[in-house]
């Protein structure tokens, strides 16, 4: 079983903390000749595909490398445009890797504050007052467990939907932050968190979690 990743948002919607834990990585490297036969188009400082799909290549995947070397952003490694690189056709044959690009801190941050706006619109239309909010959200692909605490700190788990103990997890987390973030004199309540025994005992705790599926007593 797998846990992707943990995400701790204040009261106020910010992102306080966010770790990676595994980042399922569909790639698809292919060598093209010119014309390139996808169409491709800037969003959000990305190369991406807008139209066409081969070989495990697909919309909205963004590209990676180019020859093999990282590309940065919408531009080549050595600053060119890459829209306007794929246009020359003395740069063909050329290797493209795509692959879903992984979220900024920006991209982060922006929908740790939509989730904050949605659990609190989850709270309003309960039908009986006191509602906890959202407590789980299902895909195909994962589930989102969350964890709000009495001072409205949110712990969210992003997991394998066949990946058990989460409950217990989320509160061993709480149990971390308490003791890593909370009692460190250094630590400003709903400040980012930058601790180094509080990452090395969450990942701890993630190992745990992802081989026995749950805490045992004393964990």
């Amino acid at each position: 079983m797998v846990i992707f990743s943990v995400y701790l948002v204040n009261k106020a919607g910010g992102l306080i903390y966010q770790y990676d834990n595994y980042v399922p990585r569909a790639e698809a490297e292919k060598t093209f000749s010119f014309p390139l036969d996808l169409v491709l188009k800037h969003h959000d400082e990305k190369v991406v595909v807008s139209f066409g799909q081969r070989d495990g290549i697909r919309v909205g995947h963004a590209v990676l490398s180019i020859n093999g070397v990282d590309v940065i952003g919408k531009n080549t490694a050595e600053g060119k445009d890459i829209l306007e690189y794929l246009k020359d056709a003395s740069n063909y044959p050329v290797s493209i890797r795509f692959g879903r690009a992984r979220l900024s801190s920006n991209e982060k941050l922006m929908l740790a504050s939509m989730f904050h706006s949605l659990f609190a619109i989850g709270s309003q239309l309960s039908p009986d007052a006191g509602s906890s909010g959202i407590e789980m959200l299902e895909t195909d692909v994962f589930k989102l467990h969350c964890f709000q605490t009495l001072t409205g700190i949110k712990f969210i788990v992003l997991a394998d939907p066949r990946q058990s103990g989460i409950d217990a997890l989320l509160r061993k987390i709480y149990e971390i932050y308490s003791d890593f973030a909370l009692k460190n004199p250094f630590y400003s309540l709903e400040m980012p968190i930058r601790c180094e025994l509080f990452d090395q005992n969450l990942k701890s705790a993630l190992e745990i979690a992802e081989k026995a599926g749950n805490f045992g007593a004393g964990s």
